[in-house]
C-alpha cells in the first residue's frame, strides 16, 4: 500500500536520533508546554478586559487546542517521525504546505526563545540591578545553547524538572485557592465574592469575552512540542497517546480551574492588582514573600519557554534540510544524535532578534513581536486540514496504524478548521488585533515569495528522507 509505505519511510527518517527521552521527560515536556509565563503574567489583560467572563474566554480557546492535540496524537501515534506534523502536513497536503508549517514553526520558537530571553533577563535584572540586561540575555540564551548541545537527553532532564517546578506551583495555587474560596484558609474570611461584585460575571458584553479568547491562543502554544519529541523517545507510540490524552485535564485544572480561582478572588477591574493575577491572589492568601515566589515560578516558566525553543526550532530546522527546504548541513547530527548546525542556527537567529529587542524595540522587534502569534494560529489550521485528508489515507491504506483516533471525524476537525478559521477573521474586526493579523499575513507573503525561489533554485536533497 503506497500510503502505508510512505509512513514507513518517514519514520525510518528519524535514523541517527538518540531515542533516550523516557516517559517522565515526555510527560513535562508536555506540561512544561502547557503552563507557559503567559498564565502567570499574560492572562492579566484578557481578564482586565472580559472581566470575570476571561473564564470562557480560556475555555473556548482551550477546546480547540483539546481538540488540535487530538488530531496531533492520532498522526503523531501513527508515525513518529522527525519533525512532527511538518511531516504530516507534507505527506497529506503537499510540500507547499509542509514548507509553510515548518518555516513558520521554526519563525515562531525563535522569536519565543528571543522574547524569554529578554524577559529573563528583566526578572534578574530585578534582583542584581547591577548587571546590564543584555549580559543576563546572553547569559542565557549561551546556557541553554550549551544544554540542548549536550543531548537530547540534557534537554528533557532540564524540561522536566523546570515543569516539575511548574506543575508543583500550580497545585499549591490551585489547593489554596480553593480553600480561600471555601472559607477554610486560616487569616481570611474567603468567598468569591470577587465573581459577580464589580459589574456582573460578565461586565463587558460578550464581544471582549470573544476578544479575549482570540488574545489566549498564544498561550497556550507549546503544547504540540510532545509529537516533535516523539521521535527522540524511548516509547514513541505510548509516551505520544498518554500526554494527548491527558492534555484535557491539564487545560480544565491549570488554565480554567486557575483563572477562575484569579478572578473569583481579585477584583477585576483593579488594574495593578491585574497586572500581576497569581501574585494579587497569594497577597489575598496572606501568603509571606508572595511577589518573589512568583517571580522564581515565572523565571522557571520563561526559561522552560527557552529552553524548549531551541529544542522545537531546532528539529523543525533539522526536518526542513531533510526534504531540502532548507540547506542540507542542518540535516547533519553528531555521533551523539543532536543536530549541532540547526541548533547554532536557530540560536544566532535568536541572538539577531534579541539585538533588534535593544536597537529596534518599535520597528523590527515590534514586527517580530506582532507576528509570530498570528503564525502559531495558521500552523494549527493546517495540522487540522492535514489530519482531516491523512486520516482518510490511514483509514484505506493502514488502519492498524490508527491507535488512537480524533473524536467524532470529520465533523468535529471540520468544526474546528472553522472556528479557526473564524478566530482569523474576528481578527481582522478587533482593532488591537488587526495589526498582528496584518505582519502574519507579512510573514506568510514572506514564504510564499521563498518557497517560489526554492523551486527556481532546488536544494540537495539529504538523508532519508525523499
Amino acid at each position: 500500500m503506497a500510503a502505508e509505505r510512505a509512513l514507513t519511510t518517514e519514520v525510518a527518517g528519524s535514523e541517527g536520533l538518540r531515542r533516550t527521552l523516557q516517559r517522565r521527560h515526555m510527560q513535562m515536556i508536555a506540561l512544561g508546554g502547557v503552563i507557559g509565563a503567559g498564565l502567570f503574567v499574560g492572562s492579566g489583560v484578557v481578564i482586565g478586559a472580559a472581566g470575570p467572563a476571561a473564564v470562557i474566554s480560556f475555555a473556548l480557546t482551550g477546546t480547540l487546542v483539546v481538540l488540535v492535540m487530538r488530531m496531533l496524537g492520532e498522526m503523531a501515534v501513527a508515525y513518529p517521525a522527525v519533525g512532527g506534523f511538518y511531516e504530516y502536513n507534507r505527506l497529506a497536503l503537499g510540500e507547499l504546505a509542509g514548507f509553510l508549517t515548518g518555516w513558520m514553526y521554526w519563525y515562531f520558537w525563535v522569536i519565543v526563545v528571543a522574547l524569554e530571553a529578554v524577559a529573563g533577563a528583566k526578572i534578574l535584572g530585578i534582583w542584581w540591578p547591577a548587571i546590564a540586561p543584555w549580559e543576563y540575555t546572553l547569559a542565557l540564551m549561551t546556557l541553554f545553547t550549551i544544554v540542548n548541545l549536550l543531548s537530547v537527553r540534557s534537554y528533557g532532564e532540564a524540561e522536566f524538572w523546570f515543569a516539575s517546578i511548574k506543575v508543583a506551583a500550580i497545585v499549591v495555587f490551585l489547593c489554596a485557592g480553593t480553600a480561600f474560596a471555601l472559607g477554610a484558609w486560616p487569616g481570611t474570611h474567603g468567598g468569591i465574592a470577587a465573581l459577580t461584585a464589580h459589574g456582573g460575571f460578565m461586565p463587558n458584553g460578550i464581544v471582549p469575552v470573544l476578544t479575549g479568547a482570540v488574545a489566549a491562543t498564544g498561550f497556550y502554544f507549546g503544547a504540540e512540542i510532545v509529537t516533535i519529541a516523539a521521535a527522540e523517545s524511548a516509547e514513541p507510540e505510548r509516551a505520544v497517546a498518554e500526554t494527548t490524552q491527558s492534555v484535557i485535564w491539564r487545560v480544565l485544572v491549570f488554565y480554567i480551574g486557575s483563572i477562575f480561582l484569579v478572578v473569583a478572588i481579585v477584583p477585576w477591574n483593579d488594574s495593578v492588582r491585574m497586572a500581576h493575577p497569581y501574585v494579587s491572589v497569594m497577597d489575598a492568601l496572606q501568603i509571606p514573600a508572595a511577589a518573589t515566589m512568583m517571580s522564581i515560578v515565572v523565571l522557571t516558566a520563561v526559561l522552560s519557554a527557552l529552553n524548549s525553543g531551541l529544542f522545537a526550532s531546532s528539529r523543525m530546522l533539522m526536518a526542513l534540510a531533510r526534504h531540502a527546504d532548507a540547506p542540507a548541513p542542518f540535516s547533519r547530527l553528531d555521533r551523539r544524535g543532536v543536530p549541532v548546525a540547526a541548533i547554532l542556527a536557530s540560536t544566532a537567529f535568536g541572538y539577531v532578534t534579541v539585538v533588534m529587542s535593544y536597537l529596534s524595540p518599535d520597528r523590527v522587534f515590534a514586527f517580530l513581536v506582532n507576528s509570530y502569534g498570528t503564525v502559531a494560529i495558521f500552523v494549527y489550521v493546517l495540522i487540522a486540514v492535514a489530519e482531516l485528508r491523512l486520516r482518510r489515507r490511514l483509514e484505506r491504506d493502514a488502519p492498524a496504524r490508527l491507535l488512537v483516533r480524533m473524536w467524532g471525524y470529520p465533523w468535529l476537525t471540520r468544526f474546528t478548521i472553522a472556528a479557526m478559521l473564524t478566530i482569523v477573521a474576528a481578527m481582522a474586526v478587533i482593532p488591537e488585533q488587526r495589526v498582528a493579523l496584518l505582519f502574519g499575513l507579512v510573514s506568510v507573503a514572506v514564504l510564499l515569495i521563498a518557497y517560489a525561489l526554492r523551486l527556481r533554485l532546488p536544494l540537495h536533497r539529504q538523508g532519508a528522507l525523499r
